[in-house]
């Protein structure tokens, strides 16, 4: 099984004329479950502003699977993570709660960025080390199966 980030309730505001969540607020939930991870991983918004390094999206690949309505409560899971130098590669997956059918997933590729230069920059070892600490016991519960982005890592 993969790694609980997150449970959501779709608002109203988030329908859109279809009567189903927009496809923005996929992302938003998405989004907002990546900030735990990377809290764990010492790179969240505390620590990026004290520390002037972030990760910002280059890429990213989403698919939707079946339509959330308002009301509905998600959950919010990572099925995959790896890591080289400067990139980090992700897949989430979304289901809705009550039937636990699978909603959405969203693969990104983030680069790790020093915010006074602009410029992506290499991890420092003690993130490296987390990383590889959170991968090496959650290892069995990740799927690689049809990623996309994970072959654009430089190992």
């Amino acid at each position: 099984m993969s790694i609980f980030l997150k449970n959501q309730k779709i608002i109203k505001d988030w329908i859109d004329y279809n009567g189903h969540m927009n496809v923005a607020y996929y992302v938003l939930i998405f989004d907002e479950a990546s900030e735990g991870m990377l809290n764990k991983f010492k790179m969240g918004a505390i620590d990026a502003k004290a520390n002037n390094r972030s990760t910002m999206v280059v890429e990213s690949r989403i698919t939707y699977n079946n339509e959330v309505k308002e009301n509905e409560e998600v959950d919010v899971y990572c099925n995959f993570f790896d890591h080289d130098k400067k990139r980090l590669v992700v897949r989430y997956e979304m289901y809705e709660k009550e039937t636990k059918k699978l909603a959405a997933t969203l693969e990104s590729m983030s680069l790790y960025i020093d915010l006074e230069k602009r410029k992506v920059t290499e991890f420092e070892q003690e993130k490296l080390d987390i990383m590889d600490k959170f991968i090496n016991e959650n290892k069995e519960k990740f799927n690689s199966e049809n990623l996309v982005l994970s072959g654009k890592l430089k190992k």
